[in-house]
């Protein structure tokens, strides 16, 4: 069984004490690649430093993350779309961006004008979107709509909607990512996979965050992707070997990422 993580943030202050060992672990546990979203233009160094310490399992996506569409915006994405077009021969994915409206509303002018020229970095440099849409998939779906049938593609990220929802997004051809949450006992989750099923799923940790059960409350870290599968596994009643190969399969075809033997 190999596996793949679709967004983790192992570049952040919390892995500063473990990160090698973090990432390890992981590749212990058959996570054998994982691709890492950026938030801002100060958190690049630390991204392309994990990277480069591991470069043939951690690969860097590049985007100004929706809490941090500020007043200066602007400045940030021509900051990170030139660090990108320096840099497109190692970058998998536009990442992560969309709009958020849990923790703040008052840029929602701008998150939408941001998330609409990171669609269009998606299609010019043919890489897949990756989307935060936490609260905010009507607003999303507007500005998508836009965009329908043209060839976007990419994961909404963290995915948590209904199954209308997520019909939506397979439409707009997108695939949904699935972590932790997963496993919560509330989550509502459960009852959506098994109407779509697993063939338009990947697997995300969005570690630090979101841990899995048994590490709810505690540091999310890639290794616990197996965790998230096995779920996926016994919601489906399908083999965890099945998640496994479908999840990596539609990574590897998304980030055009070379198969692992």
């Amino acid at each position: 069984m190999i596996f793949i993580d679709t967004h983790s943030h192992l570049y952040l202050e919390a892995f500063d004490a473990d990160r090698s060992e973090a990432i390890q672990r992981a590749i212990d546990k058959e996570v054998k690649y994982i691709i890492l979203p950026n938030i801002d233009s100060l958190s690049i160094n630390s991204l392309m430093d994990v990277c480069n310490l591991f470069p043939e399992n951690c690969f860097p996506m590049m985007a100004l993350h929706p809490t941090d569409v500020k007043e200066n915006y602007n400045q940030e994405i021509n900051f990170i779309q030139n660090f990108m077009e320096s840099n497109l021969n190692l970058i998998k994915g536009i990442g992560e961006t969309g709009i958020d409206l849990y923790w703040d509303k008052t840029f929602l002018a701008q998150q939408k004008e941001s998330l609409s020229i990171h669609i269009n970095w998606s299609l010019k440099y043919d890489l897949p979107l990756i989307i935060h849409s936490r609260e905010s998939h009507a607003e999303i779906f507007e500005i998508l709509n836009i965009y329908k049938n043209i060839g976007l593609k990419g994961i909404f990220h963290c995915f948590s909607g209904s199954y209308e929802q997520a019909k939506q997004i397979l439409d707009f051809g997108f695939l949904l990512g699935i972590g932790g949450p997963i496993t919560y006992k509330n989550s509502k989750l459960a009852e959506v996979i098994k109407q779509i099923g697993v063939n338009n799923l990947v697997l995300e940790t969005d570690s630090p965050y979101l841990p899995p059960v048994p590490h709810r409350g505690k540091r999310n870290e890639s290794s616990y992707i197996p965790l998230i599968a096995s779920k996926i596994s016994e919601i489906l009643q399908i083999t965890i070997e099945e998640v496994a190969q479908i999840t990596t399969t539609n990574s590897i075809k998304l980030f055009k990422l070379k198969p692992i033997n």
